[in-house]
C-alpha cells in the first residue's frame, strides 16, 4: 500500500522538531578527546621498514619482537618498541631497510 505524501509529511516534521530541539551539547558530551601517543620509558617505538619479498612480522620475529603494528600499504614493515641490541641486530639483517625512531612529522 502507498503512503499518501499528505500523512508522512506531519510526522516528518515532528521527527526533525524532536531532533533540532536537542541542545547541541547533548549531542558532543560523548566525544572524548584524542589521547597523544606516548612510548614506552624504557625502549622507544621504531618504524622498520623491510624489502618487499620479505614478511615483515617473520622479520620482526627474527630478533624476538612483536609487531605493534604491521604495515603493508605505502610502507612494508612493522612498527615495535626495540631495545638497543633490537636495533642493531636489525640492522645487521641484508633484507631491513631503513629504522627510524618514531616521532612527529611536519610539513614547512
Amino acid at each position: 500500500m502507498r503512503t499518501r505524501l499528505s500523512r508522512a509529511l506531519p510526522a516528518a516534521v515532528a521527527v526533525l522538531a524532536v531532533f533540532s530541539a536537542l541542545p547541541v551539547s547533548a549531542a558532543t558530551a560523548a566525544v572524548r578527546e584524542p589521547v597523544p601517543y606516548a612510548s614506552p620509558v624504557d625502549h622507544p617505538s621504531y618504524i622498520v621498514t623491510v624489502r618487499r619479498d620479505l614478511d615483515p612480522a617473520d622479520v620482526a620475529r627474527l630478533v624476538g619482537v612483536t609487531p605493534v603494528h604491521v604495515f603493508d600499504t605505502a610502507l612494508h614493515g612493522f612498527a615495535a618498541r626495540l631495545n638497543p641490541a633490537q636495533v642493531a641486530a636489525l640492522a645487521a639483517l641484508p633484507g631491513v631497510e631503513t629504522i627510524e625512531e618514531d616521532g612527529t612529522a611536519s610539513a614547512g
